[in-house]
């Protein structure tokens, strides 16, 4: 008898960082998108500085709109927060949940920064693509398969979905905000200290 696994086990089994994640990528954009919120509480806007709005930098990284013309995308980068932060959390950071969170909180506060200074409303584009590139970093000669079955190194997948979406929208800034800040933890972290014989100028908080 062939077993099935139903969606709550496939959900259960995504490692516990990442399901968090993603189910919070999944119930801001539905709430919504059904009207329970209004979008426009919910991105990052100069209220966050000057009303005090605080949650405005964590739900930005968490709604995307959804209609018709958004929806698609959406459902990409949906799939790439599942796809590369599960093989993070599960390969670099085997273990080590806390290292994976200073991470995330480390790329989440230089993309809200970057959001302030360069008026960027969402940021869930920017911080998944963070992610991606560090995965495509620490696996760079790793041969990954695109579309139409195209092979390339995983370290020139960013640049490859950065061409995509110009392609499909005209616009990369989100996937260069990404590519910048994941470049900023990968080089701090790891480049510096051990090709440079630099100190480690990040190192996760006792607190977590």
């Amino acid at each position: 008898m062939v077993e099935t696994t139903d969606i709550g086990d496939w959900f259960r089994n995504i490692p516990v960082i990442s399901r968090y994640w993603f189910a919070g990528s999944v119930i801001f954009p539905l709430l919504a998108r059904f009207g329970l919120f209004h979008p426009m509480s919910l991105i990052l806007t100069q209220d966050f500085l000057y009303r005090f709005q605080i949650w405005r930098p964590i739900t930005a990284v968490l709604y995307y709109p959804i209609v018709p013309a958004t929806g698609f995308h959406y459902l990409i980068h949906l799939y790439f927060l599942y796809s590369y932060s599960t093989r993070l959390e599960t390969g670099l950071f085997d273990g080590r949940p806390a290292d994976y969170l200073f991470m995330l909180l480390f790329n989440w506060t230089c993309i809200v920064i970057v959001g302030v200074l360069m008026d960027m409303s969402l940021l869930m584009m920017p911080l998944i693509i963070s992610v991606m590139y560090l995965w495509a970093q620490v696996n760079r000669d790793q041969i990954v398969t695109f579309w139409f079955g195209t092979t390339f190194k995983a370290c020139y997948l960013p640049w490859v979905i950065t061409g995509f979406n110009f392609i499909l929208r005209g616009s990369v800034m989100n996937e260069l905000v990404g590519i910048f800040v994941g470049h900023l933890y990968f080089f701090l972290m790891f480049k510096y200290p051990q090709d440079f014989n630099g100190r480690c100028f990040l190192s996760t908080p006792s607190f977590l």
